[in-house]
């Protein structure tokens, strides 16, 4: 969904909430630092995950054709 971009802001939360519990339980039981539990790349998708959520889709996605369609094509938005 995130990929299409269609309801990328509630998908990013929850995709980003599931990479911090598998940081938790994975991860952390074997130290503090990412980089001492081989944890970065959950770590790296949890931030990319709560950038999305913050930033939105973009214009090139589903969402934003959704709501231009529905607000019939007025404005830039």
């Amino acid at each position: 969904m995130i990929l299409l971009g269609l309801f990328t802001r509630p998908v990013a939360f929850i995709a980003s909430g599931e990479m911090a519990f598998a940081y938790f339980i994975g991860h952390f039981p074997r130290g503090f630092w990412p980089i001492q539990n081989q944890g970065e790349p959950a770590v790296l998708f949890c931030f990319i995950y709560l950038f999305l959520w913050g930033n939105g889709a973009g214009p090139w996605s589903l969402d934003h054709w959704l709501h231009q369609r529905r607000a019939g094509g007025r404005g830039n938005s």
